[in-house]
């Protein structure tokens, strides 16, 4: 089990893909202007992290290492294929909106990473837990920098919802500044730069922050053997 925890706060926060191996920076930056927009990309992003990972792990003892990267991305080709059409059935205007980043994902340097590097060396349980993991990981980035956007451009949260959850989440949006004119440069490419700055220097001050106690500890642990 501590295994299995390792590898989910690896892939939570450790290793997060777009905030710390900066992976995935194109989808990220260009769909990250509003929340809903983000989780749909997250999620769709994370289910072909898991069946990825899932069935390279499951085949990596019949594949040679001649044609390893081949199969894997005809392996992940046909993953995001069936969700692109189903988003298309089911989420179409959705869909259109996040247009090309979908079928985009098979070129995601995550996915084709996590197999290479994890799923092809590790069995089924850890590998599925790994494809969860760097999934929730890229989401939550996805989430936060959409939120931000979302808030600074327009004042709102959870805007358009209803094009994920159906028309009952319409009275999902929150508007968090009222009469609010917006702030283009949010919204717009080199805003999405400068908020995923501000979030990776955030998450560095944080992660100094944790390593100062654990340090002190060890230099306590030391001195206390000296003496």
């Amino acid at each position: 089990m501590s295994n299995f925890q390792q590898i989910f706060k690896n892939g939570l926060w450790d290793n997060n893909q777009a905030f710390v191996a900066l992976l995935g920076l194109c989808p990220l930056l260009a769909v990250s202007n509003t929340v809903i927009n983000g989780f749909a990309l997250g999620l769709a992003t994370t289910l072909t992290l898991i069946l990825s990972n899932s069935v390279v792990s499951l085949v990596r003892r019949q594949v040679g290492s001649e044609i390893r990267l081949p199969v894997f991305v005809l392996i992940i080709a046909s993953i995001v294929t069936v969700i692109e059409l189903i988003m298309n059935a089911y989420f179409y205007e959705l869909y259109l909106i996040l247009g090309i980043f979908i079928p985009l994902i098979v070129t995601n340097c995550s996915i084709i990473g996590r197999a290479e590097a994890f799923a092809s060396k590790n069995p089924f349980a850890e590998s599925f837990i790994d494809g969860l993991a760097m999934g929730l990981g890229f989401t939550s980035a996805l989430v936060i920098l959409g939120a931000v956007r979302e808030v600074l451009g327009s004042g709102t949260l959870f805007a358009n919802a209803h094009l994920m959850f159906g028309e009952a989440a319409k009275g999902m949006t929150i508007t968090v500044i009222g009469d609010y004119e917006g702030f283009l440069l949010a919204i717009l490419p080199p805003g999405a730069f400068i908020g995923l700055g501000l979030l990776i220097a955030l998450k560095n001050v944080i992660d100094k922050r944790l390593a100062k106690p654990a340090t002190q500890t060890v230099n306590l642990t030391m001195a206390a053997k000296k003496t």
